[in-house]
């Protein structure tokens, strides 16, 4: 038996006839594209689930940090807590929860490694099995509780290795979406797209970086005896010149868009890094205000914000770390690297941590507080600089290769002569 069907081609209807395999096989086929979309939509939505899992942990983490003690009469039953349950909140609280943190989402990365296709059973088990995953990330939080406090604290030194990797692979996805939005306002005949959106773009991102240097002066640096904020404000202006000059240089020619974003890039870590002096520092505009405002606690819950906004997008941000660049995808392949996205909020885990404890093992910080103190200055000035030289690399690495690749042929055309 079989079903004909007609096709306009040329102006002409053709008749095509359908055997029944035929058929089978196109509804199977069908049926396969319907399911794998379904599939696809619900690995996607995943995504935000674990999103929020992360954003709760934040948040049982900045409670036992501040608050802890008011509950810490029911952690003293608890050995590893100490006899008065103080080895259980504030720093040791944070690290005991990034700890739990750390050890579902590294679980995750274990079983989900490696997973290519949709009809892999470690798609569902990313995708699906909330309850059993729910119950593994509570088992692993209150174990943390149980751990001797010298090992915790072991975890904490790991933690700041831990957090300064995902600043790096941070900033490298930082640094790729700059080069990926450049490519993307760059004058193109065929797209129909002129230089003007550039060049509007270019000058808006260096008026900002420019009112950026200018506010930080005026704000961080108005003494003259304010020394350091004045050479960090200083060397980010050089910067700033540096990556302009060398990014409108013949060989390099890139344009302004580009250097004009890392420049307010580069001068948002230094003001941040400025931010996180503290309070009681001559230099600093900000006041040792003991009392919580709603402007402290606004400043908290945005640099929460910027936590998991910062994990979620360098999770699904994979493509940017990939060796070998995969063109075509098939369609029942996974939307994104499940393994690549949960080592990263593994790494997010030891990341907040660090931030809520201003990267200081041994000292309690303020209420409603986050990423305050002289370490986690030098850590982001550390980090601006970082990621200039990844960006000034990237400009002139090509230039540095080319004559490896001509000495490299040169040779290969002798031997053919």
């Amino acid at each position: 038996m079989a079903e004909s069907g007609e096709m306009i081609e040329d102006g002409v209807f053709v008749d095509i006839k359908l055997t029944d395999d035929e058929i089978i096989q196109w509804e199977f086929m069908q049926q396969r594209s319907i399911e794998c979309l379904l599939r696809k939509k619900k690995s996607l939505r995943a995504r935000f689930m674990y999103g929020i899992i992360f954003s709760l942990v934040n948040l049982v983490a900045w409670f036992l940090r501040d608050y802890g003690q008011r509950v810490s009469l029911h952690f003293h039953v608890l050995k590893a807590c100490g006899p008065e349950g103080h080895e259980c909140f504030q720093t040791m609280g944070v690290l005991r929860v990034s700890l739990g943190c750390f050890i579902f989402f590294f679980i995750m990365f274990l079983t989900t490694c490696g997973t290519s296709k949709l009809y892999n059973i470690r798609n569902t088990w990313h995708s699906g099995w909330w309850s059993l995953k729910l119950a593994i990330l509570l088992i692993a939080l209150v174990f943390s509780f149980f751990i001797p406090s010298d090992y915790v604290h072991l975890y904490g030194e790991f933690a700041r290795v831990g957090a300064g990797i995902f600043l790096i692979l941070q900033l490298i996805s930082v640094i790729e979406f700059i080069a990926w939005w450049n490519a993307y306002w760059m004058p193109d005949e065929r797209k129909k797209r002129s230089s003007c959106c550039g060049l509007f773009m270019s000058t808006l991102f260096y008026l900002a970086s420019l009112c950026g240097i200018i506010a930080m002066y005026a704000m961080y640096a108005s003494k003259p005896s304010c020394t350091l904020n004045i050479f960090f404000i200083t060397w980010t202006a050089i910067l700033l010149l540096v990556m302009m000059a060398i990014s409108l240089h013949s060989k390099v020619n890139r344009g302004l868009l580009s250097s004009g974003i890392m420049a307010s890039y580069v001068v948002f870590l230094c003001w941040s890094a400025l931010r996180s002096e503290p309070a009681h520092e001559k230099c600093s505009p900000q006041h040792d205000n003991k009392h919580v405002d709603w402007m402290t606690v606004l400043g908290f819950l945005i640099g929460v914000s910027a936590i998991v906004m910062a994990t979620f997008s360098t999770g699904i941000d994979s493509e940017t770390f990939q060796l070998k660049k995969q063109v075509d995808q098939m369609e029942d392949d996974i939307p994104y690297n499940y393994g690549f996205f949960h080592l990263i909020f593994s790494l997010g885990a030891m990341y907040f941590a660090m931030l809520f404890i201003s990267w200081n093992l041994d000292s309690s910080t303020r209420k409603w507080s986050i990423d305050v103190g002289w370490a986690s200055t030098w850590v982001k000035i550390v980090n601006e600089w970082f990621a200039a030289t990844i960006y000034l690399w990237k400009l002139i690495w090509p230039i540095v290769r080319q004559p490896k690749i001509m000495n490299h042929e040169e040779p290969m055309q002798q031997d053919q002569q």
